[in-house]
């Protein structure tokens, strides 16, 4: 399977919906997907992660760096990640907790609420 990344603006939001596997071979291009919306002046960033089925160290690699990058820049990064669902994004939900990094992400269960200023993210 293949990663497909859709593009869109909600407000300040530049939105990275994300469709496939996050692996190895497929988490560089969503690093440099999130560097370029930086390197365009866009420094709040959603990445929809509901329809990522998998995803092992190297995409937890791209998201902490992600992560890294906006906080460097002084931006926002917030990740899409439904509480549940036996496949549709549960996964990275899961892989995130098992590593500990869960917490280290503002998590939100759909694009509606991420781009949201006054919504609340999800409890780890």
């Amino acid at each position: 399977m293949t990663l497909k990344v859709d593009e869109s603006e909600q407000g300040p939001w530049t939105v990275l919906h994300i469709t496939g596997e996050l692996d190895l071979m497929t988490s560089p291009e969503v690093r440099q997907r999130v560097h370029d919306a930086v390197a365009d002046g866009r420094h709040e960033v959603v990445l929809d992660l509901s329809q990522v089925f998998f995803c092992d160290s190297s995409g937890v690699g791209v998201l902490i760096a992600s992560r890294r990058l906006m906080h460097s820049c002084r931006g926002r990064l917030r990740l899409i990640l439904p509480a549940r669902g036996a496949e549709d994004g549960s996964h990275v939900n899961r892989v995130l907790a098992a590593l500990g990094v869960r917490r280290l992400f503002e998590v939100f269960p759909d694009v509606r609420t991420a781009v949201d200023d006054g919504a609340q993210p999800l409890s780890a």
